[in-house]
């Protein structure tokens, strides 16, 4: 995308505007269901993007009562979430916007407080506790070279939210350059005033100072939904944080959503979950999803988002009980954490091919 610019490959969308305002959240749950299967028509009518490859960076222990929501059932306390990267081009105006979705810097990353303080824990040992229950797979860097892409190609970066996340090193800061020289942040306003003026209940979970003396040049701020080109929508869907965004991707298997709101396709899909606990509490309760619940900034929002993703996913070509949900972090199966296995999950994908300039 050497020569446009963000205005001209951000595209504003009102699919959504005002589906939240009813006072009744059963009518707001309906406004959105509704406009969710439009927004899916529309999109599967487009041509898919140019390349989706996702890559699995680090697999992260996650206390299970956040993972599955007073739903998981055995007395497990932590189960594994690999954390991805996604690398998504799409043609737009007869260029290639080239976007890296959820960009980790693990080193960095491993500063946010819930992380250190479970690394305190093995004392003495703690870098032998983190190599063994919190692998990495792969460097952001590693990946964008398998792919081809060079760094300076990299038109935008993005996160569903911004837990955890350092940005320092992909953006620059305080005058030194930044390891993409070209991109930009796609990140809701509200997500990014939030992470400047967070509370303690937040605070756990944000890497301190991760977008301390970053340009503002470099940020681009979201009032809204927008689309890239026709095949790449980017949605707020609040509820986990109160900018949380969802990506929407039209690929050769149909729409792709990714976001953190769930921790994979048993949470969307919790009648067809063998996870312990999962189906019997949506049965109890009638809850059609399960929330990925560390923070719970704005739960019902974040209810009536998952099912917003969800509807506008329809059916995995993969699995058709499960949606096509791809969460930035994804259960998976791990020796330490017995009982936990993903009834259904994607791993890592490629479809199409990359244009290398």
């Amino acid at each position: 995308m050497s020569r446009a610019t963000h205005s001209d490959v951000l595209r504003p969308i009102h699919h959504f505007k005002g589906a939240r305002d009813a006072a009744g959240p059963a009518d707001r749950l309906r406004a959105v269901r509704a406009r969710a299967a439009r927004l899916r028509e529309e999109m599967l009518g487009a041509a898919p993007v140019r390349y989706y490859r996702s890559f699995g960076l680090v697999r992260v222990p996650y206390p299970t009562k956040y993972a599955f929501l007073n739903a998981f059932s055995l007395p497990t306390p932590m189960c594994h979430i690999v954390n991805r990267l996604f690398v998504i081009q799409v043609d737009v105006q007869g260029e290639t916007v080239t976007v890296l979705v959820s960009p980790s810097d693990v080193q960095a990353n491993a500063e946010t407080p819930f992380f250190k303080q479970l690394s305190a824990k093995f004392g003495p040992f703690q870098d032998l506790g983190r190599r063994l229950v919190g692998p990495e797979l792969g460097t952001v860097e590693w990946c964008l070279h398998r792919t081809g892409i060079a760094p300076e190609d990299v038109d935008f970066i993005a996160y569903d939210h911004l837990h955890t996340q350092d940005l320092r090193r992909w953006l620059g800061s305080g005058g030194k350059p930044g390891y993409f020289p070209r991109a930009k942040l796609l990140v809701m306003r509200e997500e990014w005033e939030s992470t400047r003026a967070l509370l303690p209940p937040q605070a756990l979970w944000y890497c301190p100072g991760g977008i301390d003396g970053i340009d503002p040049a470099r940020v681009v701020l979201l009032d809204g939904d927008v689309m890239i080109g026709e095949s790449f929508a980017i949605l707020h869907t609040p509820g986990h944080t109160e900018g949380n965004q969802s990506f929407v991707v039209r690929t050769p298997e149909g729409l792709m959503v990714t976001s953190e709101n769930g921790v994979g396709p048993d949470s969307y899909a919790p009648l067809a979950s063998r996870i312990p606990g999962i189906r019997k509490h949506a049965l109890a309760t009638g809850m059609e999803v399960v929330l990925n619940g560390n923070t719970l900034e704005r739960g019902l929002d974040q209810y009536i988002s998952m099912i917003q993703e969800k509807e506008i996913a329809g059916p995995s070509a993969r699995n058709p009980e499960f949606p096509n949900i791809v969460s930035s972090s994804e259960l998976a199966s791990y020796f330490a954490f017995p009982g936990i296995e993903p009834t259904f999950s994607f791993g890592d994908l490629e479809l199409g091919a990359p244009r290398i300039t």
